[in-house]
């Protein structure tokens, strides 16, 4: 398996299709680099280099009991694409990865970096507090570590529901655009079983990494073109918290909301989400 290794001595996969101008993915919590299968493919089949990794405390990266922060996040991500001596690439993360591709432009800057797409992106600050009371408050966090502790078997399969909007009835899906809640079980095991390859302790602590990581001054810096791509019936990472303030914070940034759509990628989201992401690498 393609790997590198880190400074600190962990092991990073990647995979990395078709040749071109690169297209860097940046997963979310708690997945792996295959849930962007179909978008590598995508940027391959249209001339790109498609690249994907593997978070650091799961799928075939390696477990480590430290470093589950956002910080190395992004230097693992800037070390892959240092590696593979990547310019001019097009960033694009989703969810926590969006967080890493945030705070790798922040802390790493934008020197081999084109332009960036974050979707439904946990920027710029989950964690409601006194100083910013725009997120969800810490009790919300603390369940999602408690059913992780308990049972992150039958937690991750409940996940599956909101994150692709399936406990949605139809009065809820009529507002936009997807094809029904009705997410097929087939993307809901494979969700499942990409949780199930991620270590209980870097899945465990990604979530303070997510959720209580600001990332404000990361989102003032970024001088590239963004876009913001998130639909407004996200459960999993509400627009209000997220997108709606980042837009106001990125230099040059523009955001697509999509009407009705969940977290995750499924069904006519993701053929719009697809489309656009080919336009946006297009310029």
């Amino acid at each position: 398996m393609p790997t590198i290794t880190t400074r600190n001595g962990a092991e990073i996969f990647y995979k990395d299709w078709g040749a071109g101008q690169p297209v860097v993915f940046s997963h979310g919590w708690p997945l792996t680099a295959d849930v962007w299968d179909s978008q590598v493919k995508l940027v391959a089949d249209h001339g790109y280099r498609g690249i994907a990794h593997d978070r650091r405390g799961g799928g075939r990266s390696s477990q480590t009991w430290d470093g589950n922060d956002m910080d190395t996040y992004a230097d693992d991500l800037a070390q892959v694409i240092e590696a593979l001596d990547l310019t001019d690439a097009v960033l694009v993360g989703h969810s926590t990865g969006g967080g890493e591709v945030a705070r790798y432009l922040g802390r790493h800057g934008s020197s081999r970096v084109a332009r960036a797409v974050l979707r439904g992106a946990v920027a710029p600050h989950l964690l409601g507090t006194d100083s910013d009371p725009g997120g969800a408050p810490m009790a919300v966090f603390d369940g999602l570590r408690a059913g992780l502790s308990a049972d992150r078997a039958q937690f991750y399969r409940d996940l599956s529901e909101p994150f692709y909007g399936n406990n949605r009835d139809g009065a809820n899906v009529s507002r936009g655009t997807r094809d029904g809640a009705n997410v097929s079980r087939g993307t809901r095991d494979a969700f499942w079983q990409m949780c199930m390859t991620v270590g209980v302790k870097g899945a465990f602590d990604c979530i303070a990494a997510f959720s209580e990581t600001d990332l404000t001054e990361d989102l003032k810096k970024i001088d590239v073109p963004v876009l913001l791509s998130h639909g407004d019936d996200d459960q999993i990472v509400p627009i209000e918290a997220s997108s709606y303030r980042s837009v106001k914070l990125i230099p040059h940034a523009t955001l697509k909301v999509h009407p009705g759509a969940p977290h995750g990628l499924t069904g006519r989201f993701e053929q719009d989400f697809n489309q656009e992401l080919l336009d946006f690498i297009a310029g």
